[in-house]
């Protein structure tokens, strides 16, 4: 069900916003923006409604990679009764994180596509959200000799970037660590 009226869609999503905050004991604000000034200047999220959230506790939700933002945007979608596919057109942030996350995925998707285009071979990215899949998709839409997929399932779901044309096999995705974990033996 695509979003009709934005006022309304905004005003659902900042009343669930007061409370949380509210009952929550959080020191944030938030600012929503609807319609066309919601649009991503990257163009990598088809994103509707825009939930800017600063203040003090704003770095809590972008801690483990910004989970509890992606919980905000999956409970704001659902109290809006969207379908899974139109998820993305709702879109939260705190501290500029997805942003930098996004430009921080076009840089990998281009030095992917370097790599690939000199190697000839296949590319696994990490496992990551659907969201993030998406805009990897999307970043190599700009790349006319390159094609992507997707494998795997739920949590180890990647994309992998090919030569187009090339034979898929089912890749492997690349290994990631947690954020702030050291690598080496654990003591």
């Amino acid at each position: 069900m695509p979003i009709e009226d934005y006022s309304a869609a905004a005003q659902k999503i900042a009343d669930f916003l007061k409370t949380l905050i509210g009952l929550g004991g959080l020191r944030l604000k938030y600012r929503i923006t609807a319609g066309a000034g919601a649009a991503d200047p990257a163009g990598l999220e088809s994103r509707e409604i825009y939930v800017e959230l600063a203040g003090p506790d704003a770095g809590l939700l972008t801690q483990r990679g910004g989970e509890l933002l992606r919980a905000l945007e999956h409970v704001a979608a659902k109290m809006l009764r969207l379908e899974n596919e139109e998820h993305d057109k709702i879109s939260f942030d705190a501290e500029n994180f997805k942003a930098l996350r996004a430009r921080e995925l076009k840089l990998t998707a281009e030095t992917a596509a370097e790599r690939v285009r000199r190697t000839g071979q296949p590319y696994s990215f990490a496992p990551m959200s659907s969201r993030e899949r998406r805009m990897l998709h999307l970043a190599f839409r700009a790349y006319d000799d390159l094609e992507t997929a997707s494998s795997g399932e739920g949590l180890q779901r990647f994309v992998a970037a090919y030569p187009r044309g090339y034979e898929h096999r089912e890749a492997a995705p690349r290994q990631s660590r947690p954020a702030g974990r050291p690598s080496g033996r654990r003591r």
